[in-house]
């Protein structure tokens, strides 16, 4: 990608992070599936596990979209230093 598209996508990333529909969509998510995780019955491990992997891939995608945020400020910083 070139910096104008990591700028770009840091921008789109930082008004989801921002959004306050988003958060509360993705934060019921969490909630629901904590609590599936700790009503599920001790032996249904696939089940458990498929939980998890739901609630990482919710995590993955927080993490993702402030890491572009992260990256367009560091892009950002350079150019202005270097006086771009």
């Amino acid at each position: 990608m070139s910096e104008e598209e990591l700028i770009a996508a840091g921008n789109d990333a930082e008004i989801l992070i921002n959004d306050d529909v988003f958060n509360r969509t993705v934060n019921s998510l969490v909630e629901s599936s904590f609590s599936t995780f700790t009503s599920s019955k001790p032996e249904d491990t696939a089940g458990r596990e498929a939980t998890y992997s739901f609630y990482r891939a919710l995590v993955d995608i927080v993490h993702t979209l402030q890491q572009r945020v992260t990256v367009r400020d560091e892009i950002i910083n350079r150019n202005n230093s270097e006086g771009k």
